[in-house]
């Protein structure tokens, strides 16, 4: 089944636009011809992605990024979607919006006033802050993805397993087995949208299977919770691309879910919070002190802020240590590691936090 018009699928939201992306993307290539934007490129590349649409090419999967007021407005003047997704209001860049998360979720709103009168929105019925969306006066049909309430797509039996995770979806009346190669509940949610945009167009869930496993190209070994198995079973979650708040809790209950031994959080600073930043760090810091996590570590001015949040919420003081020297961090680091340990690495991109995975991969021989 071909669309009779070509789809133009435009994707925001404050975390995961990247991996829904990605994700749409490997399913529409087992039949479409596609045009996608390259890697996070979503910013000022949206009118290249546009003269790169050729007459041969069935469907266009873009990131609309939002950085400063009119970014999202811009994009959907230089190619109007008639598919738009909205993954989550998050508080990524809230600062850049005074602070407002009612602010951000107006700018994201215009991805819907952009979108075609008669064309498909997709949200996410568990993210309370999408309710903030001005919805009016769009007159297209809304569908709704989700885990926790009710949804037009959701995941169900959602497991853990040793190369990824795996859920079950109703789908035309009959209940559908799906598995990503790749950690975290926030990835189901990626997972969701891309079954949904995708099965709108009439992809069966066989080929939506392929295109997950397809996925792996990206999804594997691209900071973005990629697992390191090490010698001595140490484990290493790279999770270094970037960092916000929802993101950070997401990677933390990965590492308590998948870690066996003694874990270990490595968080460096969430940038671009506005006036929430200490709060947003607190707030980590109490989410990760109910976790399965036995010692925290954390980097530059904000992070300090994490494990303060920990302390409070009764992790154990003498557990949490902050750095402001990268090359201090790793090394005091490498000295508590022992046999078993899992080690998550997150912190926003600008950090460079990726340098610790480097340090990390390189003191420990990679597993055969």
């Amino acid at each position: 089944m071909y669309p009779s018009k070509r789809p133009i699928i435009a994707i925001t939201g404050s975390a995961g636009k990247t991996t829904t992306k990605e994700m749409i993307a490997s399913i529409l290539n087992i039949r479409f011809n596609i045009v996608k934007s390259i890697r996070n490129r979503n910013l000022s590349h949206t009118e290249h992605y546009a003269k790169s649409i050729k007459p041969h090419h069935q469907a266009v999967v873009l990131e609309y990024g939002l950085l400063k007021p009119g970014d999202i407005k811009k994009h959907c003047t230089i190619l109007q979607p008639n598919i738009s997704v909205v993954t989550n209001i998050g508080s990524a860049h809230v600062g850049n919006f005074n602070s407002s998360i009612e602010q951000l979720a107006k700018e994201k709103s215009e991805i819907i006033a952009g979108l075609e009168p008669h064309g498909t929105l997709y949200i996410n019925a568990d993210d309370t802050n999408s309710e903030l969306l001005t919805i009016e006066p769009f007159s297209g049909s809304i569908k709704t993805i989700g885990i926790k309430n009710k949804a037009d797509y959701k995941a169900t039996r959602i497991r853990f397993h040793k190369n990824g995770m795996t859920f079950k979806v109703r789908l035309n009346n009959k209940r559908r087995r799906f598995t990503i190669p790749v950690y975290g509940i926030h990835h189901i949610y990626n997972a969701l949208f891309s079954i949904a945009v995708t099965d709108s167009l009439g992809f069966t869930p066989e080929e939506m299977q392929k295109g997950f496993n397809h996925s792996s190209q990206f999804l594997k070994n691209n900071r973005r919770l990629s697992l390191y198995t090490l010698t001595d079973h140490v484990q290493v979650l790279d999770d270094t691309w970037s960092a916000n708040p929802q993101a950070t809790k997401a990677a933390i209950d990965v590492l308590s879910e998948i870690g066996e031994g003694a874990n270990i959080a490595v968080l460096g600073s969430m940038l671009e919070l506005g006036e929430h930043s200490v709060d947003q760090h607190l707030d980590v810091g109490k989410h990760l002190a109910r976790k399965n996590v036995d010692k925290l570590f954390t980097f530059g001015k904000d992070a300090r802020h994490i494990g303060m949040g920990a302390i409070d919420a009764g992790f154990p003081e003498e557990h949490v240590f902050h750095f402001d020297k990268i090359n201090d961090m790793n090394l005091s680091l490498l000295g508590v590691i022992q046999p078993d340990t899992t080690v998550l690495v997150k912190g926003s991109h600008s950090i460079r936090m990726n340098r610790t995975v480097k340090f990390l991969l390189s003191s420990f021989s990679k597993a055969e």
